[in-house]
């Protein structure tokens, strides 16, 4: 059995580059691309989907529902970073990376916050995918993808990617070491709904 890990759709907010709130909704794209990576993941049979409650991965994680008949499940741990008071604002107003290590955005989570929250998400995870008689589709945001994938698989010495384009999936082993098989792949995506290269690393 897999862990499926799957970053959510294109949003407007991706396009714009700029912080966004838990109720932005995909864009027409994005919905292409849900429907897209839904398709792919028809072939694998999937026990169980958990999804993060903000719009666009929950969206997401709905084509993927609706295509595998899976039961759809909410995990709040799989939610992006809190971004707080930064929220609504775009990348280029900012006089800070908002990024940067260490930056503590006000009214926010820094880091180390994610990082935990990431692990325990992942924990949680693990254990889930353990009782069921399928793979375990995990669809979540950007940044808490990148935390898992970086911090917690098994790369077999290859880098993580610097970021994961729209409904790129990764795909790990179900147990330790948690081996990757298949890392931030949009294959699935066409010339029409392939990410943008300026949302890669967005949120």
């Amino acid at each position: 059995m897999a862990i499926v890990l799957v970053r959510h759709g294109e949003t407007e907010g991706n396009v714009r580059r700029f912080l966004q709130f838990p109720d932005t909704p995909l864009s027409e794209r994005g919905e292409a691309q849900a429907l897209r990576v839904a398709a792919r993941l028809r072939a694998h049979r999937i026990g169980a989907i958990l999804a993060s409650d903000y719009a666009r991965a929950h969206r997401t994680a709905q084509a993927i529902r609706d295509a595998s008949g899976a039961a759809l499940e909410i995990d709040v741990g799989l939610r992006e970073r809190n971004f707080g008071a930064l929220r609504g604002r775009s990348y280029d107003e900012l006089e800070t990376d908002p990024f940067a290590p260490g930056y503590m955005p006000p009214e926010g989570e820094s880091w180390d916050d994610l990082h935990a929250r990431a692990d325990a998400t992942w924990e949680r995870a693990v254990a889930r995918a353990s009782s069921l008689d399928g793979d375990l589709v995990l669809v979540s945001h950007g940044l808490l993808v990148h935390s898992i994938v970086s911090r917690r698989l098994d790369l077999a010495g290859a880098p993580a990617p610097s970021g994961f384009g729209n409904t790129a999936v990764t795909i790990a082993d179900a147990n330790a070491p948690f081996t990757v098989r298949v890392l931030g792949c949009t294959a699935h995506l066409d010339d029409a709904t392939a990410h943008d290269a300026r949302t890669v690393s967005g949120i």
